[in-house]
């Protein structure tokens, strides 16, 4: 099911993630979301996009993610 807002996001990606990674995360998933449409597994799969698109501007440093340096 895709997000409409970053409000609608699980606890796991909203509690975490900083609200610019939150908005990465929203606008991967909802794209793989589409994608994706005619997979069985679509929606791990647009959970992996999601994350992976994430992780392409941000690491996790200890508890926190943080932007990674330019």
């Amino acid at each position: 099911m895709p997000y409409a807002s970053v409000s609608e996001l699980p606890d796991s990606v909203r509690e975490h993630l900083p609200e610019h990674a939150r908005e990465i995360f929203l606008e991967a998933f909802n794209n793989a979301w589409e994608q994706y449409a005619d997979r069985d597994d679509r929606e791990e799969t647009a959970f992996r996009v999601a994350w992976s698109a994430v992780k392409q501007k941000y690491r996790k440093s200890g508890d926190k993610w943080v932007r990674k340096q330019a």
